[in-house]
């Protein structure tokens, strides 16, 4: 019934050993359904098998559908979790949690393992002639793995048994489980013998810092006419944090061109936004040179920026301990131990203050609702701001951007601005004047997401996202103070949206193909939304461009600016809409600009006549001659007073 190999590992095997052994099953990333899980019993529903997934996050509160593990009813040692590999498989070790939650203190001490192929005869895992006893965890978060001295023990159900437990606490776990699927002489399930993975040749697997450095380097020596690498800085340890620009002119902005950008790792143990990055810059590359005419069109209408590392420190520490060993936080924070989503300037305060002061006192001398000047605060040197957090603020202040997304983990869903709620609440629906864009955004990416517009999808833990179509506003899931989202809006001309994109934070090597797939599209289709209404703001007499025009959309209460050459990008849904311009020393302009539903952009131009004052001011700077006209309408001027 059993088949069993050589001893290769013992129990408590160093983590790096894990990358030769047999993956995940895939109990925390739900390729294991519901369905694959049972238990001796369980207390209630939201305690059920199906929680019981390495990583799963309860609800705020207990008692919820939503709990932190899966616990049993009974507190005796014929208590056990099952799982169905629906294979024969190669079992080689398990991974265990306690429960996730913020008011009980449940975990698991010592336990033992069972095998079967039928749920009728078991075996159990044998340590020589006895009884194997594993030991569990001494904490609810810390991941504990054992690995099993008969490694190859094939079967295809699993069961974990637990013998003792926090003295406080119950009988409660949450599980990963190791194992290789082999063939099914019988082939029941055929179905599911061959996972969906990818026809691309990419680099699926995990790097660290160097391994990096080393791909992006391959990228540029491939495809050196449409790639560069540059750092905005340095993180706390000193490690640079590469980007890499993709464009038919790399190096330089070009007139009427927009600058789009995807951030990963701003967590440093959420790793798929990172590897996502690194296979997207190698695809683009490959699709370019093969002459695919969508990627083509994206390179060269496109400047495109890709930082597959915002935290590397935070990375490097994840990394090392390995993609099922992390645990939920690990990795999270800066190596100051900053979060970097709640680490970038409260411009929503300033602006609610401005709201409020000119409700108390009339005057609307302080409004503002674009370009917030950052204060001065959090400017100085004893300032608890990050180092990349600085960096990355810097890179948004010299370089245009018109679009960008921030790519997350451990949840399924893209959320968008504005993220911190008004009143401090701990949730509530907060947008911003662009609402309906961004809503328009988000949904593109979630839309074509395989695994997000799946309507047979399970939550990943304890929000049921596909209620709101899988987008959210982010002050109506969590609200969040100093988000980049924010600062992005309202510092900057750039529009931002957060991107959750697994359950699983940092998934195995081997699912990173098919999540390559889940997301190929969703990635493409979100750069190609960077087709705005765009135009160039132009002196009506030299032609020059006028750089930080400000460009007003009726009805809409958030302005944009024009960047050095005068050129500038407003994005909108399709319609018709009045815009006016105005700069400093010009006469306003206003004129009607339509957004078609055209892949190509909306060319919306203005020219711009400065103001007498301002010629008048120019031509005596000058030394010149009033020309007639401002003569006679200096006389007049005179005359009135």
């Amino acid at each position: 019934m059993f088949a069993n190999s050589p001893n290769t590992n013992s129990i408590g095997v160093n983590v790096f050993g894990i990358t030769s052994l047999c993956p995940p099953l895939g109990l925390e990333s739900l390729r294991v359904k519901d369905t694959q899980l049972r238990a001796s019993s369980y207390k209630r529903r939201g305690l059920g098998p199906h929680r019981g997934r390495l990583n799963i996050q309860s609800g705020i509160e207990d008692g919820d559908i939503y709990d932190g593990a899966w616990c049993a009813q009974y507190e005796d040692k014929k208590q056990w979790l099952e799982v169905d590999a629906r294979r024969p498989t190669r079992f080689t070790g398990v991974i265990l949690q306690g429960r996730s939650s913020i008011w009980s203190w449940d975990f698991i001490l010592t336990y033992k393992v069972q095998f079967s192929n039928d749920t009728l005869v078991w075996q159990p895992a044998m340590n020589g002639t006895k009884e194997a006893v594993f030991e569990g965890n001494q904490d609810t978060e810390t991941p504990a793995l054992a690995l099993f001295n008969e490694s190859a023990t094939v079967a295809r159900y699993i069961r974990i048994n637990p013998q003792s437990w926090y003295e406080n606490g119950t009988i409660c776990l949450r599980a990963e489980v190791l194992g290789c699927t082999l063939p099914d002489p019988n082939n029941i399930y055929a179905w599911q013998q061959t996972e969906q993975g990818t026809q691309d040749k990419l680099d699926f697997r995990h790097h660290n810092y160097k391994e990096m450095r080393k791909l992006m380097k391959s990228v540029t020596e491939a495809c050196p006419d449409i790639t560069h690498i540059y750092s905005i800085g340095k993180s706390h340890m000193g490690l640079k944090m590469y980007v890499m620009e993709i464009s038919d002119h790399p190096g330089k902005h070009e007139l009427g061109e927009p600058e789009f950008r995807y951030v990963a790792g701003m967590h440093g143990n959420e790793a798929l936004g990172r590897e996502l990055l690194l296979n997207l810059m190698q695809y683009i590359c490959q699709e370019y040179k093969l002459g695919n005419q969508r990627i083509v069109r994206l390179v060269k209408e496109t400047r495109i920026h890709l930082l597959p590392s915002m935290n590397p420190d935070g990375y490097e520490m994840a990394f090392k301990k390995g993609s099922e060993l992390a645990g939920w936080a690990l990795g999270r924070y800066s190596y100051q131990g900053i979060d970097m989503n709640h680490n970038f300037a409260d411009l929503n305060k300033v602006m609610w203050d401005a709201v409020e002061f000119d409700f108390q006192n009339n005057d609307k001398s302080k409004l503002i609702n674009h370009y917030i000047p950052i204060p001065e605060y959090y400017t100085s040197e004893d300032a608890f701001v990050a180092l990349e957090t600085r960096a990355v603020i810097n890179w948004m202040q010299n370089i245009p951007f018109v679009l960008s997304a921030n790519l997350h983990g451990g949840e399924l869903v893209v959320t968008y601005p504005f993220d911190r709620t008004e009143d401090w609440a701990p949730r509530d629906d907060t947008p911003t004047p662009d609402n309906s864009f961004f809503r328009w955004l988000a949904t593109v990416y979630a839309s074509t997401n395989q695994v997000m517009s799946n309507p047979d999808r399970r939550p990943c833990h304890n929000e049921n996202f596909q209620r709101y179509n899988n987008i959210i506003n982010g002050a109506n899931w969590h609200t969040v103070q100093g988000s980049m989202n924010d600062f992005s809006y309202l510092h900057t001309n750039c529009f931002d949206v957060t991107v959750e994109l697994s359950c699983d934070k940092f998934p195995h090597a081997s699912e990173l193909p098919i999540e390559w797939e889940n997301n190929k599209e969703s990635l493409l289709i979100y750069m190609e939304q960077v087709r705005p209404p765009i135009g160039v703001i132009r002196d009506k007499d030299t032609e020059a461009g006028i750089a930080d025009a400000i460009i007003k959309v009726d009805d809409i209460d958030h302005h944009i600016r024009s960047v050095v050459d005068g050129d500038y990008w407003r994005l909108l849904n399709p319609g018709e809409y009045e815009v006016t311009v105005s700069a400093e020393g010009y006469n306003p302009s206003t004129r009607m600009c339509r957004v078609m539903y055209e892949h190509y952009p909306t060319i919306c131009d203005f020219r711009l006549t400065k103001t007498p004052k301002q010629r008048l001011k120019e031509i005596l700077a000058k030394g010149g001659k009033l020309p007639k006209d401002l003569q006679l309408r200096l006389r007049q001027y005179k005359k009135n007073m």
